[in-house]
This record gives C-alpha cells, sequence and structure tokens, in this order.
C-alpha cells in the first residue's frame, strides 16, 4: 500500500481513514491524555535517539505537513490575513485544538502575536523552563503558508511550561 522508506512526505488526509465504519463503537474522541501519551513518548524516544535539534526540526517537520492537511480539509477559506485568524479561531474552539485570541496583527506586513490557551500539547503540564510546542510552530506555519503560499516564521515566546497561562507565538514572514 504504502512504501515506508522515503525522502518526501506522502501523507495525505485520506491516510487518516474512515474512522467511524474503523470505530462504530469508540468513534471519534479520545482523551488529551492519551494524545499526550503519544506525542510525549515518540518525543521522548526521537529525543534519546537523535538529539533535541534533530527532534524539534522532526516535530516542525510534521506540525507544518499537518497544518497544510488541517487547512486544506477544515478551514480553506478565501480572505486576507486577518480574516483567516478570525476563522481559525473558530475552528480550532470547534476541534478543541486551543482557544485563540490575536494580539496584534499587521495586515499589511503579515505579522501578528497570538495566543493559544487550554493548549491540546501542553496546558497542565509541569514547568520545566523551556517552550516546546515545536509541532505548534510548523502547525500555525503549514496553516498560514496553505492559506497565503508565503513562508512564515512562527516562534513560541511564552509557553505554558515556561510559566505563562497561555503559548505566545510571533508569526512573520520568513
Amino acid at each position: 500500500m504504502f512504501k515506508e522508506e522515503r525522502k518526501n512526505s506522502i501523507f495525505s488526509w485520506n491516510m487518516i481513514g474512515d474512522i467511524s465504519s474503523g470505530r462504530p463503537n469508540l468513534g471519534n474522541d479520545v482523551g488529551v491524555d492519551i494524545y499526550r501519551l503519544m506525542q510525549y513518548t515518540i518525543r521522548d524516544a526521537l529525543i534519546s535517539e537523535f538529539g533535541v535539534e534533530a527532534t524539534d526540526k522532526i516535530f516542525f517537520n510534521a506540525g507544518f505537513i499537518a497544518g497544510s492537511e488541517f487547512y486544506k480539509n477544515k478551514i480553506s477559506c478565501n480572505g486576507d490575513f486577518a480574516f483567516l485568524f478570525d476563522i481559525l479561531e473558530k475552528v480550532l474552539i470547534e476541534h478543541k485544538i486551543g482557544i485563540l485570541r490575536v494580539e496584534t496583527l499587521d495586515e499589511e506586513n503579515m505579522s501578528a502575536v497570538i495566543t493559544i490557551a487550554e493548549d491540546l500539547d501542553c496546558s497542565g503540564l509541569p514547568v520545566c523552563d523551556e517552550v516546546i510546542c515545536t509541532f505548534d510552530e510548523g502547525f500555525l506555519s503549514g496553516i498560514l503558508y496553505s492559506h497565503t503560499k508565503i513562508n512564515f516564521t512562527v516562534k513560541e515566546t511564552d509557553c505554558w511550561c515556561t510559566g505563562d497561562r497561555v503559548c505566545r507565538f510571533v508569526i512573520s514572514k520568513a
């Protein structure tokens, strides 16, 4: 079906499968604890094998692919930079990913500072003195690229794990 060794991503939304036929009794829902169990054990194994820098690159790239596919299948809208954030705010809540708020938005330069509260990846984790939402940086970058066809730099500056109660991302054209 799929050749496992490759240099480029072949992921597409249809690889998620038909959940309703595959899980007729359990359905589409799974707990955040189980999602995090998978995410952080994979992250831990990758760090042990390849180090933090390579792992962050892998998580960013995976997030970018996920964000691109998420945009195509859950957002896909026409509109300016500000309109995308209006839609994204609603879609992230609808899918229980987090509560997005725009702190600053510069449409002319296509830059923004946003926060995400109740973040799927880290809200409630213990303080560890590092920002850890590398997947989210890629996820947001993938969404932004899919909407604009422009590469963006998305950098987390504050995180639940650094003692903040929201994740803050600075967004600018790359």
